[in-house]
């Protein structure tokens, strides 16, 4: 659980930074006509990619490393779908709530404040 925590504060930190840095590209898009919705999807899409990335690798991690450990598995197979699929369930779920709030934070963005700063 801790874990977890910490993986999504820290993929929020990220995603935060990165609408940060992009604050004038977002700003222009809405001078442009993006709505607040092409916005949001626009930082969601990056952590959709984010979730998927992560959640193969570690899978593949996760797979590797219990075949090495599979005699201390006692009860469970080393492989057990329904733990994996939930697993990875938790982890993108989590993931995309992490990223909601900069998504929200980007949609809102008044592009007259953001393009007049230079």
């Amino acid at each position: 659980m801790t874990a977890l925590g910490l993986a999504s504060v820290g993929v929020y930190s990220v995603m935060s930074y990165v609408v940060r840095q992009r604050t004038r590209e977002i700003g222009t898009r809405v001078a442009l006509g993006a709505t607040r919705g092409d916005i949001a999807w626009l930082v969601m899409r990056q952590g959709i990619r984010i979730a998927a990335v992560g959640t193969g690798v570690g899978l593949v991690a996760g797979l590797i490393a219990a075949q090495s450990l599979r005699s201390i598995l006692f009860g469970v197979s080393a492989s057990d779908p329904l733990t994996l699929a939930i697993s990875a369930g938790v982890l993108v779920v989590t993931t995309l709530a992490a990223c909601y709030l900069p998504a929200r934070r980007a949609a809102l963005v008044d592009p007259a404040r953001t393009l007049a700063e230079q």
